[in-house]
């Protein structure tokens, strides 16, 4: 849906276009630089130079120096993305490097099985004639390619890239995305499409949570019945798991596997009780939450099948990683299981905390048999453990810090959940290096490898899986691949917005699948009423959705239709935060400014015009019967904030009645409503203390 900031801010590009081909280093500051282009993640340094290379119907692309078909697979995905931006038919044929408008020289290939820390850096400079893509490997240039094809924008004199330098690498090596799919499946072709947004982020690691207590969603041929009974039908098979495998290769990704043990491993026991701490029977899991089955340490026989099952997904999985879990074992089945308790007095292990610890120890030496390294939440830092171990850190930088400091390497996923619904400005504040990790020696801070963003799936399904990643997953790239002092949040969005049509263009559904989803509630096509109260409201944040049921008397599964407002709507309203922004300019100018009132004023008037608009659809429809009172709320708050604007514009105070009504509307609008919250709310609370003030 288009409004006037949507419209506003593609003049804005539009401009700023047109502004890069005169704009130089000389004359511009660092931010001034930044600010003139839109790529994302912001690229370590920029230098632009006078002239623009347009794209022409006799565009190419050419590779010298090393070759590989990765790297040509790239150059033309490159060339195909250019087809969908300017819609001209470019050819896909690579030509000659010499004579190719985009030259791309590679000095050696990457490692057969990529790696931690390989060479991602690259230089990139453009001027009227060309493009050069210089880079150590192919996984710099492939780099390169999604910062040239973000480049491109439309100018006054056809589709252009402005002449520059860019000299660029990521400041840390490890860049993910976790999604756990034992929850709630997602399938292969939508993991495909979130491999491709990830690399034109330039995120390097995709985590790919199998097992948890709701699913086992891997095929083994070793051991069948975990997917028999552990999946419902639901689970890749080994051909998939490849194809994904090779599908991220090809985009410079790694695939590191998780199956979670001995905790979060109920579906493991669906088919395998004799693998549990307790007898049984067992079956997959369809609420949310810690669970007490846990894997058996104390049996010779746990070992023997991890073994083997290690042995067999290792042949999947390149990867030099693989990830345990290792998270939020309560105990309980290890305290009650007598043999387990005589196991411990025979071994001398004091509680369940030295009882996890030696069975990670075990499970690590069956790793390194296989070549792998042990990847585990924050519950398996321990002091035996080898010190070639990562930690990922769910509790934050002081665990994270600790854990370097005790000689292993670390990743942070502590303020990048995804699920938690925040603000992409509230994890782009969050830094793998900041807090206690700050106080880290060099040699310390080395072993901090970066972060991931976290998808839990709860309450994610294929429908909306794009919306729930994307574009706050773009901020959090930035934090782990640009410079730490690129932090302008203003700036972020700016790039991220444009970053957020790209990744539509791409074929990513994180916009286009709202209006699905609004068809369905309204039994219409025409969704704009709903898709108005939509754009202001936002999810509940963080558990407050479980909170709520379970005050309520309600019990969430995962056999639950995700198919209410509060599933369909963005994390984050983009309505909200241009309609706040506006506002908060209102008042700094002490309304003065005819034109941003009118704007703001438009606004108000839409949402208190609404409800009339959408009682219809409500009122025939069972899944909207739920947002009646948000709906009405909206209209409420639009009237609110419309006479706010006329006490201003009449220069009257309102009556002290007034102004009770409006503060307990303010006040009633903030509690949510079917796991809804009407984040408009605190901009109109603002406008209504203005005009308590006077201008």
């Amino acid at each position: 849906m288009l409004d006037a900031w949507a419209l506003s801010g593609r003049y804005v590009r539009v401009l700023a276009t047109i502004a890069v081909a005169t704009l130089f280093l000389s004359s511009a500051t660092a931010t001034e630089v930044q600010q003139a282009i839109s790529v994302m993640p912001a690229p370590a340094t920029v230098q632009l130079l006078p002239g623009v290379l347009l794209i022409a119907p006799n565009f190419s692309a050419g590779i010298g120096g090393h070759e590989e078909p990765r790297l040509d697979n790239a150059a033309r995905r490159l060339v195909l993305e250019l087809r969908r931006q300017t819609g001209m038919q470019l050819s896909t044929k690579l030509v000659d490097a010499s004579s190719a408008t985009v030259e791309i020289r590679v000095r050696h290939a990457s490692g057969p099985v990529q790696d931690v820390g390989e060479d991602e850096s690259y230089s990139l400079d453009v001027d009227p004639g060309g493009a050069k893509i210089s880079a150590a490997n192919p996984l710099g240039a492939m780099h390169a390619l999604q910062t040239f094809s973000q480049l491109v924008e439309i100018t006054p004199t056809g589709f252009g890239v402005p002449a520059l330098h860019i000299e660029d690498a990521p400041r840390f090596p490890w860049r993910g995305l976790m999604v756990d799919v034992s929850r709630h499946f997602i399938p292969v072709d939508i993991l495909k499409r979130n491999l491709d947004a990830m690399a034109a982020l330039k995120m390097n690691v995709f985590h790919w949570s199998l097992s948890n207590n709701q699913g086992f969603r891997a095929e083994s041929r070793v051991f069948p019945k975990l997917q028999e009974l552990g999946s419902d039908g639901l689970y890749y098979s080994q051909a998939e798991m490849r194809e994904i495998v090779e599908y991220a290769h090809e985009r410079g990704i790694r695939v590191v596997p998780e199956f979670d043990m001995p905790g979060h491993s109920t579906a493991w026991f669906a088919g395998y009780p004799e693998l549990a701490s307790g007898p049984g029977p067992y079956s997959i899991e369809r609420e949310w939450g810690i669970f007490d089955p846990a894997m058996d340490p104390s049996k010779a026989s746990t070992y023997q099948f991890i073994d083997k099952f290690v042995g067999e997904m290792s042949k999947i999985f390149p990867d030099r990683y693989f990830h345990i879990g290792g998270d939020e074992v309560n105990g309980k089945q290890w305290d009650a299981n007598p043999k387990i308790q005589s196991f411990m007095r025979a071994h001398g292990i004091a509680n369940n905390h030295e009882l996890q610890a030696y069975f990670n120890e075990r499970v690590q030496t069956i790793l390194q048999k296989h070549g792998k390294i042990m990847i585990g939440w924050d519950e398996i830092l321990t002091p035996a453990l080898a010190r070639d171990a990562v930690i990922q850190s769910w509790r934050g930088q002081k665990s994270l810090a600790e854990a370097a400091q005790k000689g292993f390497g670390g990743i942070l996923s502590f303020g990048y959940y995804l699920d938690y619904m925040w603000a992409a400005s509230q994890h782009y504040a969050v830094d793998p290096a900041a807090n206690e990790a700050a106080t880290l020696t060099a040699g310390e801070k080395q072993r901090i490898l970066g972060g991931e963003a976290c998808m839990w799936t709860e309450y994610v399904s294929a429908e909306n899986f794009d919306s729930r990643v994307w574009p706050r997953t773009a901020a959090i790239a930035e934090r782990l691949w640009s410079p730490q002092d690129v932090r302008d949040t203003d700036d972020m969005y700016r790039r991220m917005e444009t970053m957020s049509w790209r990744l539509e263009r791409m074929g990513l559904a994180h916009r286009t699948g709202l209006n699905a989803m609004l068809r369905r509630m309204t039994g219409s096509e025409d969704v704009s009423p709903l898709g108005v109260l939509a754009d202001a409201v936002e999810p509940v944040k963080e558990y407050t959705r479980e909170q709520l049921a379970q005050s309520a008397g309600k019990t969430l599964t995962s056999d639950l239709p995700l198919n209410r407002l509060v599933d369909a709507v963005a994390p984050e309203s983009e309505v909200s935060r241009r309609f706040t922004k506006s506002v908060d300019d209102l008042i700094a100018g002490h309304f003065w400014d005819p034109a941003s009132e009118a704007q703001v004023r438009s606004v108000l008037v839409q949402w208190r015009d609404n409800d009339s608009r959408l009682q219809p659809s409500i009122q025939k429809s069972f899944l909207l019967k739920e947002i009646a009172p948000l709906s009405e709320q909206l209209s409420s708050l639009g009237t609110a904030g419309l006479q706010a604007l006329d006490y201003l514009d009449h220069a009257e105070h309102p009556s002290d009645d007034w102004k009770l009504r409006q503060a307990a509307l303010v006040e009633q609008s903030k509690k949510p409503t079917a796991d809804l919250l009407l984040v408009i709310a605190p901009a109109v609370q603002k406008l209504i203390q203005a005009s308590e003030n006077g201008r």
